[in-house]
């Protein structure tokens, strides 16, 4: 004679369930990583730009104030051009900055600037290019 019961089973997972749902995760990690990898990259070369861009200008308006191009970064932090020296992104260090100096042979001091990194961005162009 059947009581009716059912034999109690135990709370938990069985093993198979913890294989499906982990084979589940990695299969989502496999799809999104790369693109989130890939979106660090592309912000890095964002940053980098706008960093370029900016300390160009600054470049560029210490020139036109003083008469004279700066001879170090520092100047333009002593001088409140900028409130640091910003941070190359790619290198993450802020002393990795290639200085360019003046086309006139005449002026001393520093006329431009590049990003110090090696390579290139994802779509090809270099870093020295920026």
């Amino acid at each position: 004679m059947s009581t009716g019961k059912k034999a109690a089973r135990p709370a938990g997972f069985t093993l198979i369930e913890l294989l499906v749902v982990l084979s589940i995760v990695a299969l989502l990690l496999t799809v999104a990583a790369p693109r989130y990898f890939g979106s660090i990259d592309k912000s890095k070369d964002q940053v980098l730009q706008e960093n370029l861009r900016v300390m160009r200008i600054i470049l560029d308006k210490f020139h036109a104030d003083k008469g004279r191009w700066p001879k170090t970064l520092e100047e333009l932090v002593e001088q409140r051009y900028l409130h640091a020296v910003p941070m190359d992104p790619v290198t993450e260090s802020r002393t990795s900055w290639i200085l360019l100096p003046s086309q006139n042979t005449e002026e001393t001091g520093i006329a431009g600037i590049k990003s110090g990194a090696p390579g290139a961005t994802k779509d090809g162009r270099l870093y020295e290019g920026f």
